[in-house]
């Protein structure tokens, strides 16, 4: 099993008042599944989601990724799981202005400690997976928002994660350009990644093979989705 979240809690302390996010969660992924989570605003799809991305931690419960106990884990441990094994997408792209896609692409890798021209190779083969080989030099501010949330999935996809987390990935796009952002997700996952998507847009979760929707912190339904979209 990929991930494996066993009585995940989340817990906040705001003054004296205590708000539980995420209420005893239990949810499995097996490689290579396509899931969408959503919900309305305060479910705790985003506190969730972020226990899986390893940006935060859970106050009870256990967190597996890969077999791995993560959910006691220090930080400096966290972030060497997330430059591993996790590739992020996210709404406002999260790209450096004044580099190029391809250094833009290549960040992971250099916080990885991988050699110059291996780098650059690696973010090439991103690049072209997201068909933006073309564009591997010009800036975010030349790139429409479609192009640059291709970089950023090529971003995502070049360390060779176990996992791709997308926040929201077309939150940002218009409908149309939406679409050929999950058409791409759609070949990421053909060719063998397990992808989570949060979403609060119906129409993108019918691209993926299974949503699970929560509710007040807990999971409200979990279903396969039969009626998955072609694009």
């Amino acid at each position: 099993m990929l991930i494996r979240a066993a009585g995940v809690r989340k817990i906040y302390e705001v003054g004296v008042s205590r708000i539980e996010a995420v209420a005893g969660v239990d949810l499995e992924i097996a490689p290579n599944e396509y899931v969408a989570i959503m919900g309305p605003s305060g479910s705790g799809k985003s506190t969730f989601m972020n226990i899986l991305g390893c940006l935060d931690t859970p106050t009870d419960g256990e967190y597996y990724l890969n077999g791995r106990l993560v959910s006691g884990l220090d930080d400096d441990e966290l972030a060497r799981i997330r430059n591993r094994e996790i590739g992020f997408v996210f709404q406002t792209f999260n790209l450096l202005p004044r580099a190029s896609a391809l250094q833009n692409v290549e960040l992971p890798l250099i916080y990885g400690g991988v050699p110059s021209r291996e780098r650059r190779e690696r973010a090439m083969e991103a690049l072209r997976a997201v068909g933006l080989i073309d564009r591997a030099s010009h800036r975010p501010n030349e790139l429409s928002g479609g192009q640059r949330q291709r970089v950023a999935i090529a971003r995502a996809l070049v360390n060779r994660p176990s996992l791709i987390l997308a926040d929201e990935p077309t939150g940002n796009l218009d409908s149309r350009t939406g679409e050929e952002i999950m058409t791409i997700f759609r070949g990421i996952h053909e060719a063998g990644n397990t992808i989570l998507i949060v979403t609060h847009e119906e129409y993108i979760a019918e691209h993926t093979q299974r949503i699970v929707r929560l509710l007040d912190g807990r999971i409200a339904t979990d279903v396969r989705n039969h009626g998955k979209k072609s694009t």
